[in-house]
């Protein structure tokens, strides 16, 4: 029998280019409940695409990563699920996107682009049920621009193809990521399904979970950008919900975790990779430190692992000369 969903759990949304298992990792090591592969395209996946396997690498050291997926034809995401994810024990759920607001997804009527063909995109989720015994959730937004709002409806007809819950990102598609998540319309669509609802979007703090939570209701939250040089956050609110002190991460802790997901990454990455997609999680992980601006710009002209650890090095000792250890 499938375990949907215990004690609101905490998940990091699949980002692309961020949530590769090396970040996913640390994530999990803070607290993260479930988190997701970098979105996956069926099309590249029937066909074996190089880049579309790395995307699923998935480290022995993941406890609960699952895939999520996108596509718009049913024949084509039946046929990968069975023979591409089914055989992946590692994957427990098949999370599908229908939320994606990317012009070129969209032009090519996938991610939030189901929005506006409900029969389609319940179609799809009819299949992907039918086509697994993984558990199977779906994301979507509340529409494609607010002349459009359909989330209830949409929520009810992907809850009578089967679906073992859906995620809300609290957002049009015409939004993107702009303006503010209307966590109103998550309880709304809470009140109206009797499977589990997350919430998603603009979790960056404890206290927005605590509202998020309060709000909405939710069976569990989402967190997106609010990880990105954040993977604490997940800890602080596993913190909150024991009722600990909640702690702020020192510049050791941040420096420390950079070096791992450095080390992480290049477990399984090229060097020159790695050190071109760390550049921008540096940038993230050290803003609001004392003379991260310098330093982030340092990072990005080195070309070794190697350079870098010495910086950083040399970074923290400035860090320790110059300010208390926190």
């Amino acid at each position: 029998m499938k375990e949907i969903m215990t004690d609101r759990p905490i998940m990091l949304a699949p980002l692309a280019g961020v949530t590769d298992a090396a970040f996913r990792i640390i994530c999990e090591e803070n607290g993260a409940d479930k988190t997701f592969t970098e979105m996956v395209s069926v099309n590249a996946l029937l066909y074996d695409n190089k880049a579309t396997h790395e995307i699923m690498y998935r480290s022995d050291l993941e406890k609960n990563c699952n895939i999520q997926i996108f596509g718009n034809d049913p024949a084509i995401i039946e046929k990968v699920v069975k023979e591409k994810i089914n055989p992946r024990d590692d994957f427990k759920e098949i999370s599908f996107n229908m939320g994606c607001p990317a012009p070129k997804i969209f032009k090519n009527g996938q991610g939030s682009a189901l929005m506006g063909d409900i029969k389609k995109a319940q179609e799809i989720a009819k299949t992907l049920v039918g086509s697994t015994d993984k558990i199977v959730n779906i994301k979507f937004r509340l529409g494609i621009d607010e002349n459009s709002i359909n989330y209830i409806d949409f929520g009810k007809a992907l809850e009578d193809a089967g679906v073992d819950y859906v995620i809300l990102h609290a957002r049009t598609r015409a939004q993107q990521y702009s303006g503010k998540a209307n966590w109103d319309d998550i309880r709304k669509l809470k009140e109206a399904l009797s499977i589990p609802v997350v919430a998603n979007g603009d979790c960056f703090s404890v206290d927005d979970y605590i509202k998020i939570i309060e709000t909405t209701n939710a069976d569990g939250v989402m967190i997106a950008r609010g990880a990105m040089g954040n993977p604490f956050i997940f800890r602080q609110i596993k913190d909150y919900l024991k009722g600990k002190r909640i702690k702020d991460p020192t510049y050791d802790d941040i420096l420390d975790t950079i070096k791992r997901q450095y080390d992480l990454s290049l477990t399984y990455k090229e060097e020159r990779l790695v050190i071109n997609q760390m550049r921008k999680h540096v940038g993230w992980y050290i803003k609001g430190l004392p003379q991260a601006a310098s330093y982030r710009d340092r990072v990005n002209k080195l070309r070794t692992s190697e350079e870098i650890f010495d910086l950083l090095d040399e970074y923290r000792k400035y860090l320790e000369d110059n300010y208390d250890r926190k």
